[in-house]
């Protein structure tokens, strides 16, 4: 019977963990057609498939699941004998990244991040998706590698790490006939407003200052994201609340201006999440450093 090789164990893990080949190869840093050998020889060894292709992906078998919580223990302790941790250099990785995001992260953070990789790190990929109620369990089964946002729900049971700090702003047309550099509070109500219903964003704590002060918006338009606001808010008479980096980056974009909201609302922090089980990968650990370090700089 062939010896049993730790990178077998390794390959295990990972197509448990994503349920999938080629996503355990980009996380291990192999080619994919290493990690199916090693899959196949591992397949041999224990006469089982271990894996079966669904619709969801490699879904591991029985034997699979029976096995995993050991293999995984004997895999941790054998790393911590070793005294040694996997590195990852940026120069030469070859490796995606998943990162669940809110669109207003897409237009803040994600640019700063791809020029960042296009630099130091132009082997490594980033795929991004939309924070969802599924974030959390994607994050735990290693689907997605990072969250970014303003995420109550991901407080609890995962590592955080604040990015930035940032309160609101309110935007109007350039040429908006009535609201010029300053807004009262009658003025503010007065107008018509964009309601912008995506999660993640810190709009709840608009909402409940607003009504503290017993000041109700008439709103005039959803949306359910703010991708499309800043041409909305220049080509008609309506006014929305977003977070400031957001407005100075729409501002630079279209024909509106920044104002202070007649009321003070307060700041709130943008944070990037992680699961424990991901937090001593060095890959994760470099991403996680590159971001913080990007969004510190201003």
């Amino acid at each position: 019977m062939a010896k049993l090789d730790l990178e077998w164990l390794h390959v295990f893990l990972e197509v448990y963990r994503t349920q999938g080949v080629t996503r355990a190869a980009e996380r291990l840093a192999l080619p994919q057609s290493n990690t199916s050998v090693a899959l196949n020889k591992l397949r041999r060894y224990y006469g089982d498939p271990l894996f079966a292709r669904t619709s969801r992906g490699m879904e591991p078998t029985a034997f699979a699941q029976a096995i995993y919580p050991e293999v995984r223990d004997a895999v941790e302790r054998l790393a911590r004998l070793s005294g040694a941790r996997a590195s990852f250099d940026p120069a030469t990785a070859q490796r995606s990244f998943c990162i669940s995001m809110t669109d207003i992260s897409e237009i803040v953070v994600l640019p700063r991040l791809v020029n960042q990789l296009r630099r130091v790190a132009p082997g490594v990929q980033i795929a991004t998706e939309h924070s969802s109620p599924e974030t959390a369990r994607r994050l735990e089964s290693g689907e997605v590698d990072l969250a970014i946002g303003f995420l109550p729900h991901l407080e609890a049971g995962f590592y955080q790490q604040t990015l930035f700090k940032q309160d609101f702003v309110c935007l109007a047309a350039a040429r908006h006939p009535r609201v010029r550099s300053t807004l009262t509070k009658q003025a503010f109500l007065a107008e018509g407003h964009i309601s912008v219903t995506t999660s993640g964003t810190g709009h709840a704590i608009v909402d409940k200052v607003l009504a503290r002060h017993r000041m109700a918006r008439r709103i005039a338009l959803r949306v359910p994201s703010f991708l499309g606001v800043a041409r909305l808010v220049a080509s008609t008479e309506l006014l929305v609340i977003v977070p400031r980096r957001l407005g100075e980056a729409l501002a630079g974009q279209e024909a509106i201006r920044i104002i202070e909201p007649p009321v003070a609302l307060p700041p709130f922090a943008v944070k990037q999440h992680w699961h424990e089980r991901f937090h001593a990968d060095a890959g994760n650990a470099w991403l996680r450093a590159t971001l913080a370090q990007l969004m510190k700089e201003g």
